[in-house]
């Protein structure tokens, strides 16, 4: 199998962190390029159906959007060598499907996630969307375990 295209998607966790160390060190392995991807999901409220859902106003939507920008800079980018391609990708929509458009428009050889993400809700919702990827993506999956 050919790998020119990874992405690694984040939710800024312990395993996203493990996730991320992998994919990198494959990236460089296979000379390919990376794709750091955090997607912002909707805001849900906790009164509404799941069709509900709702994206912040623009202008709060755009300062969220800027300062994940700017997170996954500091976090990702500032970590990158220069002779590794790479892009850091912000996302909006629900988790799993926005990753997995990703996937197939961007013929990406090979997804890495975290097993699980923050606690919490985040636990559960993160959770899911590896295994979600992992059904669904259009690509070969590496699930990264933070031991």
């Amino acid at each position: 199998m050919a790998i020119k295209k990874i992405a690694c998607c984040t939710d800024f966790s312990d395993n996203a962190e493990a996730a991320f160390g992998t994919a990198l060190d494959m990236a460089e392995k296979y000379q390919a390029k990376l794709f750091v991807i955090h997607v912002l999901p909707p805001v849900i409220n906790p009164v509404s159906t799941d069709t509900e859902w709702t994206f912040p106003d623009v202008p709060e939507q755009k300062s969220l959007l800027l300062n994940l920008e700017k997170r996954m800079e500091q976090d990702y980018g500032s970590r990158l060598k220069g002779d590794i391609d790479y892009e850091l990708i912000v996302l909006t929509g629900h988790i799993s499907s926005e990753i997995i458009t990703f996937l197939k428009d961007n013929s990406v050889n090979l997804v890495v996630l975290g097993s699980y993400g923050l606690s919490g809700m985040g636990l559960v919702v993160f959770g899911s969307v590896s295994r979600r990827v992992a059904r669904k993506a259009p690509c070969s999956v590496l699930i990264v375990r933070d031991i």
